[in-house]
């Protein structure tokens, strides 16, 4: 299936579920960068020593650049689900609310939706 035959609903559909991602991980991935006050006190309370913030955010931002870019859109998926992955232990292990245990997840449902409306690797994977 091609860009042609996908429905522009779809698409764009896909294309705007994509965009809000990037925005909330190169969000993230900035607050880590600058070593924010707030992103430090949290990665500290969640047990990161703090001079691994910078380094998470730039894994996070080379993962998130991946899922931006059509071409490697699915390795940077993966990347970006291993990272929820880890977000989800990580509030597993400090007991956390269950919304905030779960969002993660549901994070990274909606992350491969939106390859999954468009894509057909990713539709291939998925059936």
């Amino acid at each position: 299936m091609s860009d042609q035959t996908i429905p522009k609903v779809l698409l764009w559909t896909s294309y705007i579920l994509q965009g809000i991602i990037v925005v909330m991980f190169v969000m993230g991935a900035a607050m880590n960068l600058m070593e924010n006050e707030e992103a430090v006190q949290n990665a500290v309370a969640f047990g990161y020593m703090e001079h691994t913030v910078f380094k998470l955010g730039v894994a996070l931002l080379l993962s998130t650049i991946l899922y931006a870019i059509p071409r490697t859109a699915v390795i940077g998926a993966l990347f970006l689900t291993a990272w929820l992955g880890g977000a989800v232990a990580t509030h597993v292990i400090h007991q956390d609310p269950v919304f905030n245990t779960v969002f993660p997840a549901i994070f990274g449902v909606v992350m491969w939706l939106a390859l999954w409306l468009r894509d057909p690797r990713v539709r291939g994977m998925i059936k």
